[in-house]
């Protein structure tokens, strides 16, 4: 049976695949269209030079060409493609994406249209102006749109088919025996021409390959940032998520060593009283707002925001042996700014800062539906506990004798002091540094 893990990661990789799958989509709407757009603006530059230049046109005719003949030649082609693209949009809508044998039958059909052209253009000119008006030109159109198919072989059978039907015309319009100064009528001529429309494809299907390699890694990138930010929280810092994604970080659960600060903002029930919602959370995000950075600034990562306070850990997910150090600079620099603040005459809250460093259960806890990163156990709880002693003691900042020891002195206005805390029956050792 898959575990709740195994579960998560399947979903992860179905989602991916989902999103990969709407970008190959999307490309090949946006070739449709690109390819109906380019085949009406043809379409409109023909007829009007059509227009202009009727007379002059006339002389290398054989018959009269009526204007519906240019329209129910290539009309056809952009009513496909705009069908195409419906087609496409409707899969899209649905999540779901065609069967392969009709996007090979799609490339078949598509670059048919030179050929159809040129076969109709035959009736009407000789051959050397077949082979040397723009119809014969437009098969590398069609190659190079097949590049946002995002699929080598696609690009590849168009350069192919393009190739095999540009011979076929040239077999079926070609007079049996071209005069020498005739080289444009030649059965040479036209097989380097169909030789190069078979290595474009090969070509274009290279460029697909490197275009679908590209946009894999930038999928993939994405969608790590987005198990990172979705693992540890929207509040870890984008550097912070570069520091995940570039290291390997285990997400199983594990004993490790940790140093965990608890912060909570004082009289803060009081506060909310006489002001409104809207105000609230405005003071919460401007206060928070340089406290988790503060708290990012020093490699670590605010795990929990608890309606007035937070939960920080260092050390975790990433290991860090000055855990420690880096927890107790964070908390000096957040109450360095809210004492510059006060100074400036701004309204700053009063805060309590507890810090304890020891071992805690780190992983993802939660269904298979949803997780979050934690940490659990007696570190945790002894942390908070130390934090609540800042009431009782008029302090904003206490760690544990752990903490004190972990930096290897304590500064000398440093008080030790043996306090009593909810839970654990003999007196723990703290230090009050602020």
């Amino acid at each position: 049976m898959a575990s709740g893990d195994d579960r998560e990661r399947a979903g992860s990789d179905d989602a991916f695949a989902r999103a990969f799958a709407r970008e190959i989509i999307a490309s090949e709407i946006l070739r449709a269209k690109v390819l109906a757009v380019v085949l009406s603006v043809l379409l409109a530059v023909v007829r009007t030079t059509f227009f202009i230049g009727h007379d002059a046109i006339q002389k290398f005719v054989t018959r009269p060409i009526s204007w519906w003949v240019q329209i129910t030649v290539t009309g056809p082609f952009i009513l496909y493609e705009c069908f195409v693209v419906f087609i496409l949009s409707r899969f899209a809508a649905r999540g779901t994406h065609p069967p392969w044998i009709a996007r090979y039958a799609n490339a078949a059909i598509e670059v048919s249209l030179p050929s159809v052209i040129m076969l109709v253009a035959s009736t009407y000119v000789t051959p050397d102006l077949v082979f040397a008006a723009w119809p014969s030109l437009l098969y590398f159109v069609f190659i190079l749109a097949s590049t946002l198919r995002l699929n080598f072989a696609l690009p590849a059978l168009t350069g192919a088919v393009a190739a095999v039907e540009y011979m076929a015309v040239a077999a079926y319009i070609l007079p049996p025996s071209p005069s020498a100064d005739q080289a444009l009528l030649t059965p040479l001529f036209h097989e380097g021409r169909a030789l190069i429309m078979l290595m474009a494809g090969v070509v274009a299907g290279l460029v697909a390959m490197r275009l679908r390699g590209n946009l894999l890694r930038v999928l993939e990138a994405s969608a790590a940032r987005e198990r990172v930010v979705n693992l540890f929280g929207q509040h870890v810092s984008p550097s912070v998520v570069d520091r995940l994604l570039s290291s390997t970080v285990e997400t199983e659960a594990e004993a490790r060593q940790v140093c965990v600060m608890f912060l909570d903002i004082r009289n803060f029930t009081a506060f909310t009283r006489q002001q409104t919602p809207a105000e609230v959370v405005g003071y919460l995000n401007r206060a928070f707002g340089f406290m988790v950075e503060a708290v990012d600034r020093h490699h670590g990562i605010v795990n929990k925001f608890l309606g007035d306070g937070f939960m920080a850990i260092f050390g975790a997910p990433l290991s860090d042996p000055r855990a420690a150090e880096h927890a107790l600079a964070a908390a000096r620099e957040i109450l360095a700014e809210i004492d510059r603040r006060a100074a400036a005459g701004e309204a700053v809250p009063r805060v309590g800062i507890g810090l304890h460093l020891g071992m805690a259960m780190t992983g993802n806890v939660g269904s298979a539906r949803r997780k979050e990163y934690t940490v659990i156990g007696d570190a945790v709880n002894l942390a908070a506990r130390i934090e609540q002693l800042n009431k009782e003691l008029g302090s904003r900042l206490l760690v544990s004798g752990a903490v004190a020891e972990a930096l290897g002195a304590t500064p000398g206005s440093a008080e030790r002091l043996a306090a009593t805390v909810k839970g654990y029956a003999a007196p723990i050792t703290v230090w009050r540094l602020d």
